[in-house]
């Protein structure tokens, strides 16, 4: 069975959202990376029997330090595919040159506009009628990747900005693990 890697840094909603609906089926979830000890997301790891790897950033002298360490635990699952679920961490050209190709991460807005970690703020500041998750590969650059995927729905404007985050949620929620599901049976 094919392996992937979760990267979070929160809650984990989404994290958990793929375990539900891929592991044991399309894949095996092999490991969950954290960059907050004590996050949400660890404990919906345990919960769920999945792996973990948690690292504070700032015990490390650098980026390319702890991204070693990262590419160190990976290793030896040789994951298909690294997915991003509420990763907030940009990568550098350590981890990013060692699996190029093989990082997904999924956005709460409609890429091109409005890349950054406050998209679905950004939209709505925007006044923007169509709001929508997009699934990208990760490069070097901001939500810059390769889109694979996107899926959206017309605002009624009487939604609240807890309702449009909820409906958001849902999106990726049922986008996600389907984009991730179609590549790795394309990886085959």
């Amino acid at each position: 069975m094919r392996k992937i890697v979760v990267f979070a840094s929160g809650s984990g909603s989404n994290f958990q959202t793929l375990v539900e609906k891929l592991h044991g089926k399309a894949c095996e979830v092999a490991l969950l990376v954290c960059d907050k000890p004590g996050a949400l997301c660890l404990k919906r790891a345990a919960d769920l029997n999945i792996p973990t790897f948690a690292f504070n950033p700032k015990e490390f002298a650098s980026k390319a330090e702890f991204e070693q360490e990262i590419i160190k635990q990976i290793k030896p699952i040789a994951p298909a595919l690294i997915v991003l679920a509420g990763y907030m961490r940009i990568f550098g050209p350590t981890f990013l040159e060692r699996y190029e190709g093989k990082i997904i991460n999924i956005h709460p807005a409609l890429l091109p506009a409005f890349p950054g970690k406050d998209g679905i703020g950004d939209a709505l500041a925007y006044g923007v009628k169509i709001m929508g998750v997009t699934v990208h590969y990760v490069d070097a650059g901001i939500d810059t990747g390769q889109i694979i995927e996107q899926a959206c729905f017309k605002r009624t404007g009487s939604e609240t900005v807890e309702e449009i985050r909820e409906k958001i949620h849902q999106l990726e929620h049922e986008l996600y693990p389907e984009v991730v599901r179609e590549l790795l049976e394309a990886k085959r």
